[in-house]
C-alpha cells in the first residue's frame, strides 16, 4: 500500500510488505465485524448490546435507549427533550411548555428518571450528561432544574453546550446522559 504524505510532500511506504498488507487487512477486518456485531445487538466478548424505543414516534428513528450489559450494565440515553412520549408514530412529536426552558427540562428529567428506572437505574447512576440548549440565557433556569433534579445526589460529569437549533422547533433544550449499573 502507498500512502501521500498528509503535507502533500510524496509518498510513503508504510506497509509496503505483503506481510504487513495482509495484517493491516485482517485487523481492520476484526474491527469492523466487532462493530457490525455491536450495531446489530449481538454479544461481543461478554457484552449484551439491546436498543428500546418505548415511544412509538421514534421507532424507525434512532434509538431512544441502548444498554451494554456484560460484568455491569451501561446505559445510554438519547437526547431527552420536551417531545411529547405519546405522540403516534410517523411524525415528530408535538413539544410541551413551549418558550419556557425550566419547564421543559422538568419534563426531559421526569422522563430520564422513568427511561433510567425501566432499566434499574436512577440518577445516581448517571456517570456522564450533556446538556445542549439553544440559548445561553437558559443556564441558570438548565441549572436549577438539575439541581431540582438530583437532589442531594451528585451530578455526573456534565457538558452544557450552546447550540443553534435541536431537531424539532420549539424544543429549547436536550439532555442525554449515560448510566451505570452493577449487574
Amino acid at each position: 500500500m502507498t500512502y501521500i504524505d498528509p503535507r502533500g510532500h510524496g509518498a510513503f511506504r508504510a506497509f509496503a510488505h505483503p506481510t504487513w498488507s495482509a495484517l493491516a487487512i485482517v485487523v481492520a477486518a476484526t474491527i469492523a465485524a466487532q462493530v457490525a456485531a455491536l450495531a446489530q445487538g449481538l454479544d461481543v466478548k461478554g457484552l449484551d448490546v439491546k436498543r428500546y424505543n418505548p415511544s412509538e414516534w421514534t421507532k424507525g428513528r434512532f434509538s431512544e435507549v441502548v444498554t451494554v450489559t456484560g460484568a455491569g450494565k451501561t446505559i445510554y440515553l438519547a437526547g431527552v427533550g420536551a417531545e411529547d412520549e405519546n405522540a403516534p408514530a410517523g411524525a415528530s412529536a408535538p413539544v410541551r411548555h413551549l418558550g419556557n426552558p425550566y419547564e421543559q427540562c422538568r419534563y426531559a428529567y421526569d422522563k430520564i428518571k422513568r427511561l433510567l428506572a425501566t432499566h434499574g437505574a436512577s440518577l445516581a447512576d448517571a456517570v456522564k450528561q450533556v446538556v445542549y440548549v439553544t440559548d445561553v440565557r437558559f443556564q441558570a433556569d438548565v441549572a436549577k432544574c438539575r439541581r431540582e433534579a438530583y437532589g442531594d445526589g451528585p451530578i455526573p460529569a456534565n457538558t452544557f453546550l450552546v447550540i443553534n437549533a435541536l431537531a424539532i422547533p420549539g424544543m429549547l433544550l436536550e439532555i442525554d446522559v449515560t448510566a451505570a449499573v452493577g449487574r
